[in-house]
């Protein structure tokens, strides 16, 4: 407890350090009114030290995982109050999905890992396409919240709707995989041939999954929509377009980003069961193919799925947005 109290004190202490010199240098160099706020500075230190330190305690990061986790959580939270909410909705509600009827899923999972104990390359590969887009926010908007609006702020708009479309496409395919497998009543069918597959086989899907992607994705949008009312208020967003788009455009990137992960695992993903029905990743003696070739792994899926969603979001956002065209 001591660690972390002393852990928390530091932060404090460079977070403050932090924003004073971005202050002085603005200053002195630049617009004063670009600087990014003493809260913000704060909590862009402190909220990733709070995440990586219940995930750790929890067991949903390992080591190296909290130090990845720092990175992204720091750009999201730095950018945009509304992407910190979205980053706590997909990592609280994901870690409650992957704990959920855990001994069910040991049964089937071959690298089963209690709390799930997600590593670096796991965060990255769920979260990088998220941090990427809010380096780029910061870049093209600086430290502030804009209401999406595409004839106003085009480029901050379509930047808000791939963070979005990321983080809601990750949580969708982590609800979808750790509460479609143990709800589904059956087992699932390949996404490309209808078959039905072995629980747990890389692009299997099933109704129970499908919704579940659906409510992931939902989830993360209205976590952004409810932030964006909460911060802008009413006196900002008058004469904008509204913002209700935004939970359409997180539970469509959700069901997306699901069918385009299912669709990766069932042709450049290796799927092959063993003697004791358990699927494995890797072929082997005495392990019989699914599906799929060994081409990329379940990150490299993860990756590709959260950046391609990242660039589809926004175009969605642009169609289905009132007066977006």
């Amino acid at each position: 407890m001591v660690m972390i109290l002393l852990l928390y004190c530091v932060a404090l202490s460079l977070s403050v350090a932090f924003w004073i010199s971005n202050y002085v240098s603005l200053w002195m160099f630049g617009n004063v009114s670009d600087v990014c706020s003493a809260p913000r500075w704060i909590a862009a230190i402190i909220v990733p030290i709070f995440i990586a330190h219940r995930g750790l305690k929890k067991r949903s990061l390992d080591k190296s995982g909290v130090l990845a986790g720092l990175i992204v959580g720091f750009l999201l939270t730095l950018g945009n109050w509304t992407f910190l909410a979205m980053l706590l909705t997909f990592f609280l509600s994901s870690s409650k999905a992957t704990r959920f009827r855990s001994k069910q899923k040991q049964r089937f999972e071959d690298d089963f890992k209690e709390g799930g104990q997600r590593n670096w390359r796991q965060v990255f590969c769920n979260g990088g396409a998220a941090a990427q887009a809010a380096c780029l926010y910061l870049i093209e908007c600086g430290c502030r919240e804009t209401p999406v609006d595409f004839h106003a702020d085009f480029h901050g708009s379509v930047l808000m709707l791939a963070v979005l479309g990321s983080l809601a496409a990750a949580n969708a395919d982590t609800w979808a995989s750790e509460l479609g497998t143990v709800l589904a009543g059956r087992g699932p069918v390949l996404i490309t041939t209808l078959k039905r597959v072995p629980t747990g086989t890389n692009g299997g899907v099933s109704l129970a999954g499908l919704l579940a992607s659906l409510l992931g994705g939902a989830l993360v949008g209205l976590a952004c929509w409810l932030t964006q009312l909460a911060v802008l208020g009413s006196w900002t967003l008058h004469g904008r377009p509204p913002q209700w788009p935004l939970l359409t455009v997180g539970l469509l990137s959700g069901l997306f980003g699901s069918l385009l992960d299912s669709l990766l695992g069932a042709t450049l993903q290796y799927s092959g069961v063993t003697e004791e029905g358990v699927v494995v990743e890797r072929p082997g003696p005495g392990v019989r193919h699914i599906c799929g070739r060994p081409v990329i792994d379940n990150h490299s899926v993860n990756l590709l799925m959260t950046i391609a969603t990242g660039c589809v979001a926004p175009v969605i956002g642009y169609w289905i947005w009132p007066a977006g065209r």
